[in-house]
């Protein structure tokens, strides 16, 4: 059995009694309609079809999360060590001072979200790095609760063990587990999950508080903002914080340094502890890819390392400075997708494929020498799904994306994305699938 025989087998139990679940996708539709699984104000949109993964992919996933791990840390580690290897990278003072700051539990990624294409262990190819406040986890959860209760997956399980990947629970363990490390840990730490309130995911920090709560732990939300450093701590009023889960990104603090002294300063002094230090930015910036396809850079790879790097990071390279790399990409306009260095969410992405040669020399001449990349376009591998249309289920070809949750240098948990664009995310028509784990 693979994954695409089971998802064969999940659609062709569907299409035999149409009508029994068609009944029950309503209920369940609703039910997630009137649930917290929301992104930007809006009910995130799925199937009633989950992304199955078997224990086999499981096993080749951690596989690849290891090796991409591995890869990130020794660039990382380099970057700190290496004055003249820092160069490349590009990023601000301020920034950098903040990379050299040591955490003192010795992981540079405590947490992130490693987004590929993947198929089997051996055809994968990664998509970015999410190691910067890594989100998502809230919509898997939430639709997977969901899903598990639905009429088709309680029967599509009578012969097969189906779960789901609990996130929030493994996430308050692996945390308070890195925080243990560090020399002057405390037995019950105050814990603060940090954001900027107009970019935060609301529904996602209070579930783990929550989950903190539960588990012994005072945890409040709060923004940088509202955080003052005195007494050689970091406060929120009267609550001093032991522990930040930070989940501002880097590009927001460089715009709003001004605004965060206060929690800027306490970093600076190690007044708190820090899971998702700044040092996470080294991987995070989508710069990262185009440094690892350096000559330089694969010479201080290990065998298997380069050989990583060639066959599953696509190449990328700085769109600027030279005239030479701009004709090279406008007469290859099918072959590239261009990438802000340091947005998420697809924010400022746009693809070859989509645009007339026209339209494409516009965006490229308003995006030259302005921190942009251009990267090999990789077409997603693709898998059939079952769509609601005219109210019956049809069969429909997806292309699929998944995000590898790391915690504590571990894969924990996957998330699904599918769509029919030449983009897979929030920015187009998508659509977020439970992730379940199957055992025979």
């Amino acid at each position: 059995m693979n994954s695409d025989r089971l998802n064969k087998e999940y659609i062709d139990m569907i299409k035999k009694d149409q009508e029994k679940y068609i009944k029950d996708y309503k209920k369940t539709m609703e039910k997630i309609d009137n649930s917290t699984a929301i992104y930007k104000g809006e009910t995130v949109p799925t199937l009633y079809h989950p992304m199955f993964f078997l224990e086999e992919d499981m096993e080749n996933l951690k596989t690849i999360g290891k090796s991409m791990m591995n890869i990130s840390n020794k660039l990382t580690d380099r970057y700190i060590e290496d004055k003249e290897f820092r160069k490349k990278f590009g990023f601000p003072k301020f920034i950098e001072e903040l990379i050299e700051i040591d955490n003192e539990y010795g992981i540079n990624i405590p947490v992130a979200r490693f987004d590929l294409f993947y198929k089997d262990k051996d055809n994968f190819k990664f998509c970015e790095l999410n190691t910067d406040g890594s989100s998502a986890m809230n919509e898997d959860s939430v639709l997977s609760d969901i899903m598990l209760e639905s009429k088709a997956l309680k029967d599509f399980s009578k012969d097969k063990d189906i779960d789901d990947f609990e996130l929030f629970k493994t996430w308050v363990e692996e945390s308070i587990s890195i925080y243990k490390q560090t020399k002057d840990a405390k037995e019950n730490p105050n814990i603060a999950i940090v954001d900027f309130k107009e970019s935060a995911s609301k529904m996602e920090f209070l579930k783990f508080q929550k989950t903190y709560k539960d588990a012994g732990y005072n945890c409040i939300i709060a923004d940088p903002r509202d955080l003052k450093y005195k007494d050689g701590a970091l406060f929120h009023k009267d609550y001093k914080i032991d522990l930040v889960y930070r989940r501002m990104v880097s590009y927001e603090i460089i715009e709003k340094r001004e605004e965060i002294e206060d929690f800027l300063q306490a970093y600076k002094n190690k007044a708190f502890v820090c899971i998702g230090t700044i040092r996470s930015q080294v991987a995070h910036n989508k710069i990262f890819f185009k440094i690892l396809h350096d000559e330089d850079t694969l010479k201080y790879l290990k065998e298997d390392e380069r050989d990583f790097v060639k066959n599953h990071i696509p190449y990328t390279g700085t769109f600027g400075g030279d005239k030479d790399i701009f004709k090279k990409v406008l007469q290859n306009k099918d072959k590239y997708i261009m990438k802000p260095m340091d947005l998420n969410a697809s924010q400022g992405v746009y693809v070859g494929r989509d645009l007339s040669y026209e339209e494409w020399k516009k965006r490229l001449e308003d995006s030259f020498d302005k921190n942009y990349i251009y990267q090999e376009y990789f077409d997603p591998f693709q898998r059939d799904f079952l769509l609601m249309t005219d109210d019956r289920f049809k069969e429909e070809s997806f292309k699929t994306t998944i995000g590898m949750f790391m915690y504590n240098e571990k894969v924990k948990g996957i998330y699904s994305r599918i769509g029919q664009e030449t983009i897979i995310s929030g920015a187009v028509r998508y659509f977020s699938l439970p992730s379940m784990l199957v055992k025979e």
